[in-house]
Parts: C-alpha cells; sequence; structure tokens
C-alpha cells in the first residue's frame, strides 16, 4: 500500500505597485473596497488564512517588495477556491479596476505555489518564490493559474534551508 501524500493548500502571492500613494483620493475606491473584499475572502469556501500587519485588518501597511508595492498573501484549501474567489466573486470588480490603480507588470506579479496544511507562508518565502517564478518561468515550485502544477508534481521540488526548516512543500 502507498501512503498518501500529506495534504496541501494552495499560498499565492500577488504584489501591485500603486500609481498613487494610498491616502491620495484617486486610490479611494480600491481602499473603500478592502473591508469588503477581504471580509469576502474570509467566508469563501476553501479560504484559510490571510496575511495582515500587527493591529491591522489587511496587508496594505507592509511594503517588503518596495515602499509603493503593496502585497496580498493567502492560503487556499484547493487552487479552485481561489480561482473562484479571485474571479467568481465581488474580487472581480477589483481586478476589472485594477489599472485605475495600478501600475501594469511587465514581469509576474502573482505566484502560486504548495504548502503543506497548516504552513503559514512567510513574506520571504513568497516573495523569494515570485523571483523564481520572475527568473525561470513556471515549474511546480512557483507558478501561476495558466500554468498549474498539483500538489504531487510539487512534492519533488521542496527546497531545504540552511536550518534545517522547509521552505517549500
Amino acid at each position: 500500500m502507498t501512503a498518501s501524500p500529506p495534504a496541501a493548500h494552495l499560498a499565492q502571492l500577488n504584489v501591485a505597485t500603486l500609481l498613487h500613494p494610498l491616502d491620495d483620493p484617486r486610490v479611494a475606491p480600491f481602499v473603500e473596497m478592502l473591508d469588503t473584499v477581504n471580509a469576502a475572502a474570509d467566508a469563501a469556501p476553501g479560504f484559510v488564512w490571510r496575511l495582515v500587519a500587527d493591529g491591522s485588518a489587511d496587508a496594505t501597511a507592509l511594503r517588503p517588495a518596495g515602499e509603493d508595492v503593496i502585497v496580498n498573501m493567502s492560503v487556499w484549501e484547493t487552487q479552485e477556491a481561489l480561482w473562484d474567489f479571485t474571479y467568481r466573486s465581488g474580487h472581480l470588480e477589483v481586478m476589472r479596476r485594477r489599472r485605475d490603480w495600478f501600475e501594469r507588470h511587465a514581469a509576474a506579479h502573482l505566484v502560486l505555489w504548495w504548502v503543506p496544511a497548516g504552513h503559514r507562508p512567510t513574506v520571504a518565502e513568497a516573495l523569494e518564490r515570485l523571483t523564481d517564478l520572475r527568473e525561470n518561468g513556471p515549474s511546480p515550485r512557483a507558478f501561476s493559474f495558466a500554468s498549474a502544477h498539483t500538489p504531487a508534481e510539487a512534492a519533488g521540488h521542496a527546497r531545504v534551508s540552511p536550518a534545517g526548516d522547509p521552505t517549500g512543500v
């Protein structure tokens, strides 16, 4: 009998370069949608976790990718759950209007990767996956919706940090 692989969840990071500061009136419609969209994510089927700044309801105060770059990171039970939230919910309105608030990215701005169930990825881990996708293209370690891989495919592509802690699946 073959042992089944440990349960995996899908992590995602997306980055967006602001056209204007968050307190600029031109970005106000985006800011006004944050609470509603985040509440919808929290209640969505398959949602597991999302990154928030200490003392905040969202992650917009975190700027690990640059002063004008906001990050969004979350974990989902399945790729289908993330897809449904992203493209079949009120979140789609934000996606449709993103050019009003954010620069068009020349490089990948979204990365997906599988994590063991219960693992909460760090921002450093997420940014490393984004860098991997940008530099090497899609792989089981770092991919997009258009180039998805299964948890089983990703299992053979884990990397271990020097301290011996897993940084991937």
